[in-house]
């Protein structure tokens, strides 16, 4: 089987990397909702992992941080008034960086993300990690597309879960998250592996 042409290349959008220190870091959902209980994910320590190794990154390299969290209200696993729903200690965000709290998959959808972005001077450049693959990744870069700018997402710093599929088989964790990297990368934005691949692309000075 041969690969499609992605509507990137058809259209003319830029498939390279960008470079760290000259985009905005967006920390999605990295609560610990996803580490234990019904929402664990297929993962989710290993996506961690990698995205303190991200946020390290970042942080050494003067890129501006903005953590995002999903807000359930009480009672739910996104209470982030409660530990289950509270920012993984290995990814807490430290004083200065901005933190968003969303209602929806899409981070912008009735947020003031924009607002923090535009308040930090982001060119356009946006390093998305976090959970799930499917859903807030997907639709954030989604969202941060239709709204001009240009998202990379970090693949080995996002994880999913397994979820029954139409015609009732159940689909991996594994091709859900191949499937929505994929989808990204036809047109929404570049898809970068790993971090190790991000920080290559993006040397120092």
């Amino acid at each position: 089987m041969t690969a499609s042409t992605t509507l990137r290349d058809v259209i003319g959008l830029p498939g390279a990397l960008p470079r760290l220190n000259a985009s905005v870091l967006i920390m999605i959902d990295f609560q610990n909702t996803y580490r234990s209980g019904v929402m664990r994910l297929d993962d989710a320590e290993r996506a961690l992992a990698a995205g303190a190794r991200l946020l390290a990154a970042a942080r050494a390299a003067g890129t501006p941080v903005v953590h995002v969290v999903n807000d359930g209200g009480e009672g739910t696993p996104y209470d982030i008034r409660a530990g289950i729903g509270s920012i993984s200690d290995e990814v807490a965000p430290v004083e200065g960086e901005k933190v968003v709290v969303k209602q929806f998959p899409n981070a912008f959808h009735g947020t003031d993300l924009q607002e923090a972005l535009r308040a930090l001077g982001a060119g356009g450049d946006l390093v998305i990690a976090g959970f799930m693959t499917h859903m807030c990744v997907l639709a954030t870069a989604q969202g941060a597309f239709h709204l001009g700018y240009r998202p990379t997402v970090v693949a080995e710093a996002t994880a999913t879960r397994p979820l029954r599929a139409p015609d009732g088989s159940t689909l991996a964790s594994h091709a859900l998250q191949v499937a929505s990297l994929t989808t990204v990368g036809d047109l929404y934005g570049t898809v970068a592996r790993t971090v190790d691949d991000l920080t290559a692309a993006s040397p120092a000075g």
